[in-house]
């Protein structure tokens, strides 16, 4: 059986440190920003963040929801800023009568969104009635002022009568969740509109607005009446399309990569994807298309580009520290618009397992330069090259490398995306097999297809991901090729997909070679951590030899399935499973499975979700990985 495995230990400098390298790096951030909250605590706060309130006034506030049900109440109790905010003293006297106000407006909206047109909120401040007090009212401030919120929901209201006229006369009320009988809450309103708009406008017609909503709460029947009207107006190609706001990035290059064209047809759906792939160019913090209100002289339809660039150029570093592997450092430049045209050059290097001996040539090491052309050539197209310094030092072997690499991606349409290019790569490695030498030339194909409906949170949909690279080890002429491929699947369930269940399967193998041996170090395959079985070391699953070598196998097979559910807004559990297995025939024999199950943390943030798991093997190696946490920033698949 194997021998003994380097323990995974949890990096909490190394989180830390990169939690503030992608945050300094983060386009919205600025030094002059001198507070930093992160998981509700404000960190680096100055005397300057604190607001002062001039003439301050304390109030307690108390809110009778008594005969509002569980769900009722809950939004009642959320949607109350006097309750809230009571511990913050408000501006004045009359700040006190606006925020109840405020808060009345607030606490109506939501009756209504729960279809309860009968309710009724009342509040007194100082035992007076907000619409009863005079237009300067002065409390008495030898005590914090007394205010009571109360809330009658009254009865549930239904649709009643349902009218569409105008150019929506010929629509399905049906269709946009109207229906005799139905649920009649506001919101479900006001989307039924915007969606009769959005259908008309679909046509290809810029100027359809809809020119009448009336609803008629009928308290006899608890029913509400809905007339809506709409105007859909003539169809209309698109006409000139202007960009302002652009400086340093060229307006040329950010009206050809929004790929809207004049005298193309309209379509809202076309001018949603523009700018969201403009958003993607990390050059520009804001992107707004703005559609003109009018139309030109010759029928089209005026557009206008408004964008704000980001700050280019940024740097960072961090620090991350084991008490098993060591310390690590690592650096980045980088600059989002190198040439005008939103190209990215980034310049990094990292450094890792330092003191874990005193021997340097046990480090690992990264330098890299990598380069992003978008839109070269077509608009479609994305240029990448780099060059990349490795030195290797995982359990299985330890291997220098240096490889340079140039392809171009073509998106074929919003899903599909096809890429190929060349790599050269010239590795120095030392394992089972001795220690070798390699000069591999290639021509990595991949086509990915992404389903997903959400990149950073998917809850439905699904990624399938096919490579295939056509390779020649020149040092032993040896001519072999890798196929991999992936698929994820995600399936929302519950009230706002508050639980997502996710799984993913891969494979690969390695056709070609006559020996592992023929084959580089690093082009073969292994398995085992955060990335792969979760609760084995990084690579630690592997076949071995007599004397409890490390491989490395021609195939492969993986699978891991979650169950995300959403605790809070913000938190999150999962549960997870992990297999796979490696093999060194060409097609996976299953002679060895590993599994791996743990629980899983994730807290949501802008830039994607934190990670942290906790998982064991459930067949560890004799002396192998007997835990593994993990951290990171996105999920794990």
């Amino acid at each position: 059986m194997p021998g003994p495995r380097r323990a995974v230990a949890y990096r909490k400098a190394g989180v830390a440190a990169f939690l503030a390298a992608m945050i300094a790096a983060w386009p919205g951030f600025a030094p002059e920003a001198l507070a930093l909250k992160i998981f509700g605590l404000t960190l680096f706060e100055s005397d300057e963040d604190k607001v002062d309130v001039i003439d301050p006034v304390r109030y307690t506030a108390s809110l009778d929801t008594t005969s509002a049900d569980g769900n009722l109440k809950d939004r009642l109790n959320t949607a109350t800023a006097l309750v809230n905010d009571e511990k913050q003293p408000v501006s004045g006297d009359l700040g006190l009568v606006i925020k109840a106000r405020e808060d009345r407006e607030r606490l109506v909206a939501v009756l209504y969104e729960e279809a309860r047109y009968g309710g009724v909120v009342r509040i007194t401040i100082a035992g007076t009635d907000l619409d009863r007090l005079p237009p300067t009212p002065s409390f008495d401030h030898s005590q914090p002022v007394p205010v009571t919120v109360t809330v009658e929901p009254g009865p549930v209201f239904t649709l009643g009568s349902i009218s569409l006229e105008g150019d929506a006369a010929g629509l399905d009320p049906e269709v946009y969740d109207l229906k005799t009988g139905g649920p009649a809450g506001s919101l479900r309103l006001i989307k039924a509109g915007e969606r009769i708009v959005r259908d008309l406008k679909a046509q290809g017609r810029p100027l359809a607005q809809l020119t009448r909503r009336d609803v008629i709460a009928d308290h006899a029947t608890n029913t509400v009446a809905v007339t809506m009207s709409a105007k859909s107006g003539p169809i209309a190609p698109l006409g000139t399309i202007t960009v302002k706001g652009s400086r340093a990035v060229s307006s040329d290059f950010i009206r050809r990569y929004s790929r809207l064209d004049e005298r193309q047809d309209y379509s809202p759906e076309q001018l949603r994807k523009a700018a969201e792939r403009l958003r993607e160019l990390s050059a520009l913090a804001s992107v707004t298309v703005r559609e003109s209100d009018t139309l030109a002289p010759d029928g089209s339809l005026p557009l206008t580009i408004e964008v704000s660039e980001g700050k280019f150029r940024y740097f960072g570093a961090g620090a991350e520290y084991s008490s098993i592997d060591g310390a690590g450092l690592s650096g980045y430049w980088g600059h989002r618009n190198l040439f005008g045209e939103a190209e990215q050059l980034r310049i990094e290097g990292n450094v890792s397992g330092i003191g874990a001996t005193t021997d340097y040539t046990t480090f690992d090491y990264t330098a890299g330069i990598y380069f992003t052309k978008p839109g070269a050539y077509l608009p479609r197209i994305t240029f990448d090259a780099s060059l990349v310094a490795k030195r290797e030092t995982p359990d299985a072997y330890t291997a220098n490398s240096v490889t340079a690499l140039a392809k171009l991606s073509y998106e074929l349409n919003d899903r599909d995306t096809v890429s190929g290019g060349g790599e050269v790569a010239w590795t120095e490695a030392e394992d089972a097999f001795g220690r070798n030498t390699y000069l591999t030339f290639s021509t990595p194909f991949t086509f990915e297809r992404d389903g997903r409906n959400n990149k950073l949170e998917p809850t439905e949909g699904y990624r399938l991901t096919a490579n295939a690279t056509p390779s020649y080890e020149a040092y032993r002429g040896t001519l072999f090729s890798s196929f991999e491929g992936s698929l994820s699947g995600y399936l929302g369930l519950g009230d706002s997909d508050r639980l997502v269940l996710a799984a993913r399967v891969a494979g690969g193998s390695v056709i070609g070679a006559d020996s592992l041996v023929d084959i580089p170090t690093t082009r073969r395959f292994f398995a085992g951590g955060g990335g792969s079985v979760r609760g084995y070391a990084f690579r630690e699953i592997s076949p071995y030899n007599s004397n409890n070598e490390a491989l490395g196998g021609k195939s492969y097979a993986l699978a891991s399935f979650e169950a995300r559910l959403k605790v809070t807004e913000k938190v999150g559990i999962v549960p997870f499973f992990d297999v796979g297995s490696v093999s060194t025939e060409i097609v996976p024999d299953f002679s060895d499975i590993r599994m791996g199950a743990g629980i899983g943390v994730r807290y949501a943030t802008p830039f994607g979700p934190l990670r942290l798991d906790v998982a064991l093997p459930l067949n560890r190696y004799d002396g192998g990985s007997q835990y593994g946490i993990y951290a990171g920033i996105g999920q794990s698949f």
